[in-house]
């Protein structure tokens, strides 16, 4: 009877906090769990890098972040863990240019709606895209400047070839713009990754491509590519120096971005408080600092104003993927 009654007088504060915690709402008792951010990606590229430097500025206002990458199916199988994620503020995820506004037209069958299932917290970060070419092969055809390579595609049409990595990638169609805007043909090369499309520029075997400029600026510093123009609506200032294509082909503009969302059903209370720690941290001037080295532009904005771009993004790469012919089975 004693050994049962010291039980009893145990197991009584732990029947107390489970009655308590039945009481809380969910959202409330949902704090004791740390946040997390679902990549899309593999960890170590830019992605990830940012959405861990994030992490690190938001504890003091929402406390522990983890980062979990989940990789595969071109972002989608990440996003779709976000958007099937119990809407209780402490899941959120990074919407980007592939999972949120390519993909939707690429693949057959998406497992979530890019806009219905997700409630946009802020855009993160815009890296420009920029058009090189190999510095020799440039020389050798006298092309210096965005209206060079126009010109000379246009003399020699279906001469001159541009890289990318892989059907459906964004450098493969930022290219199919610049050939629509610019009425030229160019032949387009796939590769299996953005890392063989540079080697495959570097080396001579294509003319051009529409690399990003966190991965191309090395090669720019060097000498080993020279930057024609970036694909950004304003020059970057990264790289002041060097024209926006748009300067040439008024309305040009295709950015690499990426932000924060949250499963749909998130409340909008919640998301407010998210946005305005998020924000914050990416306004941070040391946050800035770190992301200059990335050749990333922080881009805190409303969850009103990422919706509204996300929409707009998915819109006109309808109709940039649709005449491209790229599908993903």
């Amino acid at each position: 009877m004693k050994i049962q009654l010291r039980r009893l007088a145990m197991l009584a504060p732990v029947a107390a906090w489970v009655g308590l915690m039945a009481l809380l709402p969910a959202t409330a008792q949902a704090q004791s769990r740390p946040l997390r951010i679902i990549v899309p990606y593999a960890a170590g590229g830019p992605i990830d890098v940012t959405a861990r430097v994030l992490a690190e500025r938001v504890r003091d206002a929402l406390g522990p972040v983890i980062i979990e990458n989940k990789p595969g199916g071109g972002g989608t199988i990440g996003a779709d863990l976000v958007a099937k994620a119990a809407p209780d503020g402490l899941t959120l995820g990074i919407a980007a240019l592939a999972t949120h506004a390519i993909n939707p037209w690429l693949y057959d069958r998406m497992p979530y709606d890019a806009i219905a299932d997700f409630a946009p917290v802020t855009q993160m970060l815009r890296v420009p895209n920029v058009l090189v070419m190999n510095t020799d092969t440039a020389r050798r055809l006298d092309i210096n400047s965005l209206a060079d390579l126009i010109r000379y595609a246009k003399a020699h049409p279906g001469r001159l070839n541009y890289g990318s990595g892989g059907n459906g990638s964004g450098g493969h169609l930022a290219g199919e713009m610049f050939k629509a805007q610019a009425g030229l043909f160019a032949v387009h090369i796939p590769y299996n990754g953005g890392n063989p499309a540079q080697l495959a520029l570097l080396s001579g075997q294509v003319d051009f491509n529409f690399d990003n400029l966190a991965t191309a600026s090395g090669n720019i510093k060097s000498g080993k590519l020279r930057a024609l123009a970036v694909t950004t609506a304003q020059r970057s200032p990264a790289l002041p120096d060097t024209p926006a294509v748009s300067e040439t082909l008024p309305g040009f503009a295709v950015d690499t971005w990426w932000g924060l969302v949250a499963p749909a059903a998130t409340p909008k209370e919640v998301v407010a408080r998210l946005n305005q720690a998020f924000a914050a941290a990416l306004n941070n001037p040391d946050t800035r600092l770190r992301f200059a080295a990335l050749m990333a532009e922080p881009v805190a904005s409303s969850p009103e104003q990422f919706g509204s771009f996300m929409k707009s993004e998915l819109a006109k790469y309808e109709k940039v993927v649709k005449a491209s012919g790229a599908k993903v089975d």
